[in-house]
């Protein structure tokens, strides 16, 4: 097995099991709030009398959800993209449950293979998932269609980490982090400044983060700077 199919083979297996046990909304666990930096920016579209959103990574709708709610009052879609056909079902599940199921659109697909189609959408959010991506050339390819993508006045929001390092707290030894593109944190800011180039950057930071996680039954901990980057496309 390759690097890439092994890793997309670790991702699937830590993510079905975190759907499983995991409930979405759950009190102490990362799916128990929307990401922050997601609802501010969708309250800034809250004039707008119909919403298109695009969630690359949109797992079980920690983010999608709340998204969809608030077009209860108005009108709009939200188009969630997974490549885990376990984060779909449960999408399915979850966006009946909380009475939004028609403004979700769920699609079972790699980010890579979707094909965002030209001034498509208000705002497109990618967290924790261009890092999934298979090199550094799909994922420049990727954000120039998620600007391409973007309509006049919409807006893009993406969280990815950079510099990521997987240590076992058992052995103490560095392992090969479980992600397609890990790039050092200075080069992947870079990289988004250029693909943003002529956009108004409304969030641009980075913050440390550290956690353990499990990897085949060993406990790892992975270390990681966090990247939250926001943009919006000038009218």
């Amino acid at each position: 097995m390759n690097r890439i199919a092994n890793i997309r083979a670790e991702e699937k297996k830590y993510h079905d099991l975190c759907y499983e046990q995991y409930h979405l909304f759950e009190p102490g666990t990362w799916l128990h709030k929307p990401v922050k930096t997601v609802i501010d920016l969708l309250q800034k579209y809250n004039n707008k009398e119909y919403l298109s959103v695009l969630d690359l990574g949109a797992g079980i709708g920690r983010n999608s959800i709340p998204i969809a709610e608030s077009m209860k009052n108005r009108d709009g879609k939200v188009v969630c993209v997974d490549i885990l056909e376990s984060a779909i079902n449960k999408l399915n599940e979850y966006s009946k449950q909380y009475g939004v199921e028609p403004f979700i659109e769920a699609k079972l697909s790699d980010i890579e293979q979707f094909i965002i189609e030209r001034d498509k959408y208000d705002i497109i959010v990618a967290v924790s998932a261009l890092e999934h991506v298979s090199s550094e050339k799909a994922l420049m390819s990727k954000l120039n269609e998620m600007v391409l993508g973007t309509k006049h006045g919409g807006a893009n929001c993406i969280i990815i980490g950079s510099n990521i390092r997987e240590v076992g707290l058992e052995s103490g030894l560095e392992l090969d982090p479980m992600f397609e593109i890990n790039l050092p944190t200075e080069t992947m800011l870079e990289l988004l400044d250029q693909q943003y180039t002529g956009w108004e950057i409304q969030n641009r930071f980075v913050k440390q983060l550290k956690y353990e996680i499990d990897r085949n039954g060993q406990r790892v901990e992975l270390t990681t700077d966090c990247i939250t980057f926001v943009a919006k496309k000038r009218l």
